[in-house]
């Protein structure tokens, strides 16, 4: 994939726009009239990574014509449903940056319209109920060649009238009977063979309670709730195309008073290593394999929340990979690239020790202290400096000393030179071990003149190294993410992607040490902790003396241009 740096995120076309411009150009079916889109996520589940290419679809086609864009609660199946994602939702939108207005609906808002709608094409023949069981509708459906059958086509209108009406007060089981629409039961697109338009359902409904039993199916509700709303273009997913001619179908034969809405089908996102599908999410949730909906490793807008991506980040991710008419996988790796781009423009410096061992500068005076005035971004200069504080016993993190260098190690060993960020050179002299064995302390020897990290003398050290001074350190807990799944396709059809689950996803880091300059760090606030990535405060478990740091994404970029 060659995706170019964008970090302007300058006005873009594609083919969608290329059809809203004929539609509002001179002659076209929509000139004169205002774009005017939808978002219809289904408050069955929180919105994922996936939905976000929808999104800024949806809401930034609106932004570039002038527009409105709607936010509808796809409401029409209760199932799953309920009003903590609703909430959640609209939470992700605003996040985003995007907003609706007072543009805010329900499907379930429609569903007295969707009933008369339904009776209407009853009455003009156009709509029958079928006592077919689901197994007898799959032996009823025929196959290329061959046309699906029922042999309840022909009932009489007045009978389907009071069978519908009778199946709305809850007089017929569930699954008895559906209604179904009468288009061509020898199409060669089987959505266009009589599909089931009404269905029962005895289930609690989240905004309409108990009152309905008979529930209409998305591809009957969704055209008309986008006619009813005056949506001009309503965007979708690959996979509804083969439903297109349905979607017209229904706006074309009931007397709704708007114009007819112009159905555009897009690529869905697929991104490796990851799994988008709202079933699959939410089993690793209540089988506990992950923390919630809000677990960093989750590609939840939740979850990438609070790891630590940005807005920008993710905008900019979805511009950048464009809108196709053929699927394509994106590698997760350019999610992290853009993230870095942004962090490396906006995250403040700071220097915390992961995994860390004591560094003891034997010739620095016992009771002294210094401080050094550091830059807080070196790509800002309005985000000032700060103070750090040095003294005799710094931490340094256990691999920036080796007591046999390998190959190319250029830092802490025996006779070799390194600089302090920002502080002294200095020369390793040795170290002390435990009875295991194991580093516990590492000698080296400062070399005064070398203040600031620069000598006189022009000399570098072979290496640069951060660290924390051991008397203002501030004790914290470091969480490190690696990609949930090891396997890049766990979602394929041929695969249980939970057997592709990642063991090492996530390493807990107790005892790490950062500079007294986070000691009050609340989230969402969000840095480069030097040399080891970018980490945010976490949003749910840090707390006053007990700090808690996410790695957002590692400094190193995976991705190949």
């Amino acid at each position: 994939m060659d995706i170019e740096k964008n970090t302007t995120a300058p006005e873009s076309s594609n083919f969608i726009h290329d059809f809203i411009d004929e539609d509002i150009a001179p002659g076209g079916q929509f000139e004169g009239m205002e774009v005017h889109t939808r978002f219809p996520p289904e408050p069955n589940g929180y919105l994922h990574i996936g939905h976000c290419k929808a999104l800024c679809i949806d809401f930034g086609t609106a932004e570039k014509y002038g527009g409105k864009c709607n936010l509808r609660m796809d409401d029409t199946n209760p199932a799953k449903e309920d009003t903590e994602y609703v909430d959640a939702i609209q939470e992700d939108i605003h996040w985003l940056g995007f907003d609706w207005g007072d543009r805010f609906y329900y499907g379930s808002d429609y569903f007295e319209k969707d009933y008369e709608y339904a009776v209407e094409l009853i009455k003009k023949g156009l709509a029958y109920v079928c006592e077919l069981t689901p197994e007898e509708f799959k032996q009823h459906r025929g196959d290329i060649g061959h046309p699906a059958t029922s042999p309840y086509r022909d009932r009489p209108i007045e009978e389907n009238l009071a069978l519908f009406e009778r199946m709305k007060n809850g007089e017929i089981p569930e699954g008895k009977m559906t209604l179904r629409a009468k288009i061509d039961l020898a199409s060669g697109n089987f959505n266009m063979r009589d599909p089931v338009i009404y269905r029962i359902r005895f289930i609690e409904h989240h905004r309409q309670g108990t009152k309905w039993c008979i529930f209409p199916m998305y591809d009957f509700a969704h055209p008309i709730q986008d006619a009813l709303e005056g949506i001009t273009h309503s965007l979708c997913s690959l996979e509804y195309e083969d439903h297109r001619p349905l979607y017209d179908w229904v706006v074309s034969n009931i007397t709704i008073p708007y114009h007819k809405p112009r159905q555009i089908e897009f690529a869905r996102l697929h991104i490796d290593h990851t799994v988008l599908s709202k079933r699959k999410l939410r089993n690793l949730v209540e089988s506990g394999i992950v923390s919630g909906w809000d677990d960093p490793r989750m590609p939840t807008l939740c979850g990438l929340r609070r790891r630590g991506y940005t807005p920008a980040s993710i905008r900019n991710f979805a511009e950048r990979i464009g809108v196709a008419k053929a699927d394509s996988t994106v590698e997760y790796s350019f999610l992290e690239h853009c993230l870095r781009e942004d962090l490396n423009e906006t995250a403040l410096r700071a220097m915390v020790v992961l995994r860390p061992v004591m560094l003891t500068i034997t010739n620095y005076p016992e009771d002294k202290t210094e401080e050094f005035s550091v830059e807080n971004n070196p790509n800002s200069e309005a985000a000032g400096t700060r103070s750090i504080s040095f003294s005799k016993h710094v931490w340094i993190e256990d691999e920036d000393f080796m007591e046999e260098p390998i190959k190319k190690y250029n830092r802490l060993y025996p006779g070799n030179e390194v600089r302090l960020k920002s502080a002294y050179i200095v020369k390793c002299t040795g170290c002390r071990k435990d009875e295991d064995g194991n580093v516990v302390e590492v000698f080296a020897e400062y070399d005064p003149a070398t203040y600031g990290g620069d000598a006189p003398d022009g000399r570098k050290g072979r290496g640069t190294i951060h660290w924390v001074d051991c008397n203002t350190a501030v004790d914290c807990e470091a969480r490190l993410y690696d990609n949930l799944f090891t396997d890049p396709e766990p979602d394929a059809a041929d695969k249980d992607y939970l057997s592709c689950l990642n063991p090492d996803s996530l390493t807990v880091l107790n005892n790490c040490k950062a500079e007294k300059s986070l000691e009050n760090a609340k989230a969402p606030a969000q840095y480069q902790f030097l040399r080891m990535g970018y980490f945010c405060v976490d949003s749910k478990d840090s707390a006053p003396g007990k700090l808690v740091f996410n790695r957002a994404v590692a400094l190193k970029d995976g991705f190949k241009k």
